[in-house]
């Protein structure tokens, strides 16, 4: 009888296995709408200034090329990789020649890593830096498709090509909407490098970072390929206020707003019993800034109650300052009362201590990223500030007592050990 009803099991089974297999899937019937993959092209500066030796004792070609190295080594298996070189290849005077020198190294497409590597190893820094047509040229290895697309452009200088400026050509390459962000790295850049980079960058959607140091180059082209990989969210556009009253209400996920130097600016977060609020802000320092700065996200209520806060300071260069904090609200007292949600409103504080020198400007203020998350609470979950000091008050409590307790003792055992010397 068992091995009937197996048997009976088995033909079913292998019934609906033909089935499934006879009708259309969505794999066979809609491959074109299957994911496409992400495609990068890494545009690297091989101009003349190229050979000056001031990244960790070795030229800026030779920092560049290692880090290439390890990033390829890196690469996800389902990014599509090409290279791009500008001033490369012409050593002469001729301006009109050499604002032409720009060829892909490596075309864009599955890699192959030992290959790339090779046409890297052939590189020597020799001529201009035309910035602009290097971008136009990796904006048309990268067209067609719909896939995330990416540039990520290294140079040590300014471009020496205008008057087709790059800044331009970036805003053109932007307007035609074809979602091609431009990332842009300057090693050991002047002011006119980072202004012009930044201005780049800015114009795509893309970032601008400085580098000094081989790691530091290394680390970031690795992040902005994988980036394209893993594409995050982007952030919505929001606007704090000057007190919580009227501040927008923020819902899970990433908003960017602009603050100008000690400046603060209030948002709202609704959080239900039974939730904790997770929220952190990221505040780019994308001007000279004097030493010494910092920055708050703080949490309190809607009559200036603190909750909790976090807070991060520095001194020294940097492009991104970051804090968090977590709040997480208790449950309900009972099972009566989950009509009654009792969703509370949390104010957001987000301020800064950056300075900068007379002559920067600080209209328009700084870039704010802020993330706001909802999740359930843990189990024990109270509240995080009670009397202003969180969970640490029950510490504090219990040292407070302890500490009672062993001098009480202490002061028994001295005076018995007198009464007994006095006695002797």
């Amino acid at each position: 009888m068992i091995t009937r009803k197996r048997l009976a099991a088995g033909v079913c089974g292998l019934l609906a296995a033909m089935a499934v297999a006879l009708l259309p899937t969505p794999a066979v019937a809609g491959e074109p709408e299957a994911k496409s993959s992400p495609k990068v092209e890494l545009t690297l500066d091989v101009s003349g200034s190229m050979r000056a030796r001031d990244i960790d004792g070795q030229s800026r070609m030779a920092a560049a090329k290692q880090a290439f190295n390890e990033v390829l080594d890196a690469v996800p298996d389902d990014v599509q990789l090409g290279i791009r070189t500008l001033g490369a290849n012409y050593r002469g005077e001729d301006r009109k020649t050499g604002c032409k020198d720009t060829r892909q190294l490596y075309p864009v497409g599955p890699l192959d890593r030992t290959e790339a590597k090779t046409a890297v190893a052939t590189l020597a820094p020799t001529g201009w830096t035309p910035i602009g047509p290097a971008l136009l040229g990796a904006a048309d290895d990268l067209k067609g498709g719909d896939a995330t697309r990416r540039i990520v452009l290294i140079t040590d200088g300014e471009d020496t090509c205008a008057p087709l400026d790059p800044c331009q050509v970036a805003r053109d390459i932007a307007a035609k909407g074809i979602h091609l962000t431009v990332d842009t790295l300057g090693l050991l850049p002047n002011a006119k490098t980072r202004n012009q980079l930044s201005c780049i960058a800015e114009a795509t959607g893309g970032t601008y970072t400085s580098v000094q140091h081989t790691k530091e180059l290394r680390d970031r082209v690795h992040q902005l390929v994988d980036r394209a990989a893993r594409p995050v969210v982007t952030p919505k556009p929001t606007e704090g206020t000057q007190q919580c009253a009227g501040a927008p209400e923020l819902k899970p996920g990433v908003y960017t707003d602009r603050e100008k130097f000690a400046e603060h600016r209030w948002y709202r977060v609704a959080v239900r019993p039974g939730q904790e609020l997770r929220a952190s802000v990221s505040i780019a320092a994308d001007r000279a800034v004097n030493n010494d700065y910092g920055v708050l996200l703080r949490a309190s209520t809607v009559h200036g109650r603190e909750i909790v806060r976090g807070a991060e300071a520095g001194d020294g260069r940097t492009d991104v300052i970051s804090s968090g904090l977590r709040y997480p609200k208790a449950p309900l007292a009972s099972s009566d009362d989950t009509d009654k949600p009792a969703t509370e409103t949390v104010c957001l504080q987000v301020s800064n201590s950056f300075s900068a020198p007379a002559s920067v400007k600080t209209d328009p203020g700084m870039p704010v990223e802020l993330t706001v998350d909802l999740v359930d609470g843990p189990d024990e979950a109270s509240d995080a500030a009670f009397f202003g000091l969180g969970h640490g008050w029950w510490f504090l409590a219990a040292m407070v007592l302890t500490g009672l307790v062993a001098g009480l003792l202490w002061g028994w055992i001295s005076r018995w050990r007198v009464t007994v010397w006095r006695t002797n």
